[in-house]
């Protein structure tokens, strides 16, 4: 085989193995839990353009998504909040029903003090924004993400950065909300502006805050009196991780 064929071949391998990966989805034969990763190599080479929901709290926070502008979806670890908000995203994105996705989520340390970071904002920022980074990668690859983000068509920042903004035409999602006070969840909801949706998501039993500032909970109580705003509270049995982080919810 001649250098060109050889260099050839390698890329169309290298693509075959990069393609999106989606989660496990209901239908396939492997389980977290299958040691042997029996069906699991067929699993990971497909990739579902349109999610399906996995329980009835994850079909409601969807459907709410579709129906209503603002949407609060709370919830334990692992019930697929972020990703979910993020799918609907894209998808309005790809179907021209907004120009613009904009994400934002607290710069709040997990429990630890990381000290000086280096580089410039953009790179002390990006611990706190990673997981944004990955859910969008998993839906539109690497490549088509960083041409977005270069024409701001994608825009990710700290909700510190969002105050005295009007978000017009844009699918707005607020993830990690337990990390946010009363105030600053007030300040995002009426950033909320014409033709926009906005998607609110957060665990309210893994705050980093201090006991009695985090502002989610109190949000989502006064919300759900109001008829075109939904409030989904997600629970154990809509974990879509490992069984176990279910299992281990239930006793720490």
């Amino acid at each position: 085989m001649g250098k060109k064929a050889s260099r050839r071949r390698g890329r169309e391998d290298y693509q075959e193995h990069s393609k999106v990966r989606a989660l496990f989805t209901r239908g396939h034969n492997w389980s977290p839990l299958d040691r042997d990763q029996t069906g699991r190599e067929q699993t990971e080479r497909s990739y579902t353009k349109n999610i399906k929901p996995c329980s009835d709290n994850q079909r409601r926070l969807l459907d709410a998504i579709d129906n209503r502008n603002l949407v609060v979806a709370a919830g334990p670890a692992g019930t697929g909040k972020t990703y979910l908000a993020i799918a609907k995203a894209v998808e309005a994105l790809e179907a021209k029903k907004v120009s613009r996705i904009i994400l934002s989520r607290p710069a709040v340390e997990a429990g630890e003090n990381l000290g000086f970071l280096p580089g410039g904002l953009e790179d002390k920022l990006a611990p706190y924004l990673r997981p944004l980074y990955d859910a969008l990668t998993e839906r539109m690859g690497g490549k088509r993400l960083k041409a977005l983000l270069a024409e701001n068509i994608i825009e990710i920042a700290p909700v510190a950065y969002m105050r005295g903004r009007t978000l017009n035409n844009a699918f707005i999602v607020i993830d990690e909300a337990q990390n946010c006070t009363y105030g600053q969840l007030k300040m995002m909801l009426t950033r909320l502006g014409w033709h926009s949706t906005m998607v609110i998501t957060g665990d309210p039993d893994q705050t980093d805050l201090l006991p009695g500032l985090s502002g989610l909970c109190q949000v989502a109580d006064r919300l759900s009196t109001l008829e075109d705003i939904a409030v989904i509270r997600l629970e154990e049995r809509d974990i879509v991780r490992h069984p176990l982080v279910a299992a281990m919810l239930t006793v720490l």
